[in-house]
């Protein structure tokens, strides 16, 4: 791996140094360097410095642009306004910049953090025995892009998928299990849509039973006992539906394009002989209290409608427990057995308050320090393409599955429509990849904490902010390097560039910085931003510079070079949300 020092941070460095040599107090301030129209990059630090030291801001920016040496990566700064710096960047500069970046396949030259951590992400959590639902879709989407980001800047990720496999709702399904032994086919003999018919048919036959039947309800009531208590019939009855349930979600995931691993699908059911535990070193180190038969902790600043706080519970009166038990028992794991350094939930929005009242407990009790710590990325609603809670015609929530292969059979005719010499197999698997892509991409270019509209006339447009429009950016360039045929691509530093080269370069260089900034702000939309960006610089510098047709060999070889640069990009960037690129559509 070759690390790459970026543009923003060489120049910011020489501006700091001339900045200390100019005001020594100045020393280690930073210049507040920013892309800008006015020149390649503007300075904006001055000003406040100015004011504390008391100096005309003028006169300071003029001795640090007299201090800062030009040529080799500054071509020019000049004093603008009360006191900014403009600061433009040699052609050579921004090549040589790109053809370091080029060199490095793997990375294309973004370091790694210095000093990573864990972070343990909890993302898509379906319910065992239970259908995901368009509901199900961000939790999924949002983590699985959140762990692409945060791996690659060099941190350890660890996921957790806290599946519903532990409840109530299993004594009445393990005891029509025992009453209709033969109605769950094994799950090795059937793929994931069968698997959900079983567990769909299962459900509703014991529901009609429970509601109707006083005496099988209570041997339900009785079975979660056993459940709870570990009986040996009971847990390996219970074991059928979590394997079937693994099937179909698995099925489903594959479908999102999502790798989802055994190992770290680790449910409410893992942390059941942790809870006790919890409840006692809460208890006894006085973060929780009993309060009418119930453990509970309490938040002078979380009120009800009455004024009265809101507890959370921990045990319920009867002895039971609940969430918050056992999101506590996770932490607790997390921390002491996986070592993280950072907790991040990715959560339904509506379930915040929880989480607040969680980590605020797990931080009274000592889990939670300063040097270990929980967020929950909290997401909002998918919304129909009229502005309402998306539902089936019928106001039935919708399947998971019947949305994914909507997006695909969209996404097939785009690709029939614009396909040339391909056969059906080829526009089905580009449809796949265009399709999940146009779903995945509509939900990380929106800010993750607000409500979104899932409207696949959008998603599956040529124009406009979508994946498809980014993915027919990386294959025209495809196309373009094939045309080339024997001509590489080749950077020249000794070339003038054209101000569509320039912007494309200067952009290409942000990369690093990007997703490193995305990262930290679990921010995987300014990631996207970036990369419709990247793609419409792109069209702006293929209109603008003929490439296979420029005046002369080297500049065909630095446009092809630039094409390149541009394609491996958009590849690592997709890649790192979990979107396909295919190579011709």
């Amino acid at each position: 791996m070759t690390s790459v020092t970026s543009l923003t941070d060489l120049v910011n460095q020489r501006l700091a140094d001339a900045l200390a040599s100019a005001l020594p107090e100045a020393d280690g301030v930073d210049p507040l360097l920013r892309r800008s129209d006015r020149a390649d990059f503007q300075a904006n630090g001055i000003l406040a410095l100015a004011k504390k030291a008391k100096a005309n801001p003028r006169e300071l920016a003029a001795q640090v642009v007299g201090g800062i040496v030009t040529g080799d990566v500054i071509k020019d700064v000049e004093v603008s306004g009360p006191g900014f710096l403009n600061v433009t960047i040699s052609d050579k500069a921004i090549t040589d910049n790109l053809a370091a970046r080029y060199a490095d396949s793997d990375r294309l030259g973004v370091p790694l953090a210095e000093n990573p951590g864990i972070t343990v992400i909890d993302y898509a959590q379906p319910n065992v025995a239970k259908e995901m639902h368009v509901g199900h879709l961000r939790s999924a989407v949002i983590g699985d892009a959140l762990r692409g980001m945060i791996d690659f800047t060099g941190e350890k990720t660890i996921g957790r998928h806290h599946i519903g496999d532990w409840g109530t709702q299993f004594g009445m399904l393990i005891q029509y299990l025992i009453e209709n032994p033969g109605v769950l086919a094994p799950a090795s003999e059937v793929d994931g849509e069968q698997a959900m018919s079983n567990l769909n048919r299962v459900y509703k036959a014991s529901r009609v039973v429970f509601d109707s039947d006083e005496e099988f309800k209570e041997r339900a009531r009785k079975r979660v006992v056993a459940l709870q208590s570990g009986d040996k019939e009971t847990l390996e009855l219970w074991q059928q539906f979590v394997d079937e349930s693994k099937v179909y979600f698995y099925s489903v995931f594959e479908k999102l394009d999502m790798e989802i691993r055994d190992d770290e699908i680790v449910g409410e059911s893992a942390y059941n002989d942790m809870m006790a535990e919890t409840a006692r070193l809460l208890e006894e180190t006085g973060v929780a209290v009993r309060s009418e038969g119930a453990l509970v902790v309490f938040f002078d600043e979380i009120r009800g409608k009455d004024d009265q706080p809101v507890p959370l519970i921990v045990q319920k009166a009867d002895g039971g427990f609940g969430y918050a038990a056992s999101d506590l028992s996770a932490i607790r794991n997390r921390v002491f057995d996986l070592h993280a350094t950072t907790l991040l939930y990715v959560v339904d929005v509506r379930q915040s308050l929880h989480f607040k009242m969680v980590f605020e407990t797990a931080r009274r009790a000592g889990w939670l320090t300063e040097h270990v710590t929980a967020h929950n990325m909290g997401y909002g609603t998918v919304l129909g393409a009229d502005g309402k809670p998306f539902k089936t015609r019928e106001g039935e929530t919708v399947r998971l599955e019947d949305l994914l292969d909507e997006a695909v059979q969209r996404a097939a005719e785009v690709v029939r429509e614009k396909a040339q010499d391909l056969t059906e197999d080829e526009i089905q698997e580009r449809a796949a990849q265009v399709g999940i892509g146009a779903v995945k991409y509509a939900d990380l270019s929106t800010s993750p904490n607000r409500d979104y509209k899932f409207d696949l006339d959008q998603m599956v447009s040529l124009n406009g902010d979508t994946s498809v429009y980014l993915q027919y950016a990386y294959a025209r360039i495809q196309s373009i390097l094939r045309k080339a045929g024997e001509t590489k691509p080749a950077a020249h530093p000794e070339l003038a560039l054209h101000e569509a080269e320039r912007a494309l370069g200067l952009h290409l260089d942000a990369f690093g910085d990007t997703v490193f900034e995305a990262a930290a702000e679990y921010a995987p939309h300014k990631l996207a931003a970036y990369l419709y960006q990247l793609a419409s610089l792109y069209t702006s510098f293929y209109d603008k510079c003929p490439v296979l047709k420029a005046e002369t060999p080297e500049q065909v070889e630095n446009r092809l070079f630039l094409c390149d640069m541009t394609a491996k990009t958009l590849h690592q960037g997709m890649a790192l949300l979990g979107i396909r690129t295919p190579e011709r559509l």
